[in-house]
């Protein structure tokens, strides 16, 4: 078993991709409208979907507004440098919602963006 993809809902299609690959640099992998059901699903990631997890973009055509809840927390992405990741993402007019810096009681490197739905992505510092 290993995870295929997380699923979200977004509001406008074509924002949410345009985030998702012009500011933080994914691809999108495949995208299909379901005219019946009046919604469009587009998959988006770092790689092929059979090497790795994706996120599921789901746009349902007629819904205006989501309640995102407290349940969900966050997608963690992997960075080489976060300070350098969060400057490239509000250099593109995205979202810095924590700068990068060490984790409270911890030494990992850690910073928070947030997607146009206000979905946080988290970006962990890896060498």
């Amino acid at each position: 078993m290993r995870i295929l993809h997380t699923m979200l809902r977004v509001v406008d299609l074509d924002r949410s991709l345009r985030f998702y690959t012009e500011v933080l640099g994914m691809k999108v992998l495949r995208r299909k409208d379901y005219p019946d059901g009046k919604f469009t699903l587009a998959f988006v990631g770092y790689g092929d979907e059979s090497e790795g997890a994706v996120i599921e973009l789901t746009h349902n055509w007629e819904t205006k507004r989501y309640e995102l809840g407290d349940a969900f927390g966050h997608i963690a992405v992997a960075v080489a440098d976060a300070t350098k990741a969060c400057e490239d993402v509000a250099a593109k007019g995205g979202k810095v919602t924590r700068p990068a810096g060490p984790m409270k009681h911890g030494s990992t490197v850690i910073a928070f963006v947030e997607d146009p739905d206000g979905y946080k992505i988290e970006f962990i510092q890896r060498a």
